[in-house]
């Protein structure tokens, strides 16, 4: 459990977390659209969890 909470206080996890608590506050009070944070988070996620997957492969 412990090895698990660490793995989330990742540097990459919290930058993720806040990113997209940022952009679902912005598409929530309308500053930008839900297609453009569609786009963001895809990329934000496909690249959080390639990160991750790369992280696996090379360990």
């Amino acid at each position: 459990m412990k090895e698990k909470l660490a793995k989330l206080i990742d540097v990459k996890s919290i930058m993720t977390l806040v990113l997209t608590g940022g952009f679902v506050c912005l598409t929530c009070t309308g500053e930008i659209s839900g297609q453009e944070y569609l786009t963001i988070f895809t990329m934000i996620v496909g690249f959080y969890f390639g990160t991750q997957a790369q992280k696996k492969k090379d360990g």
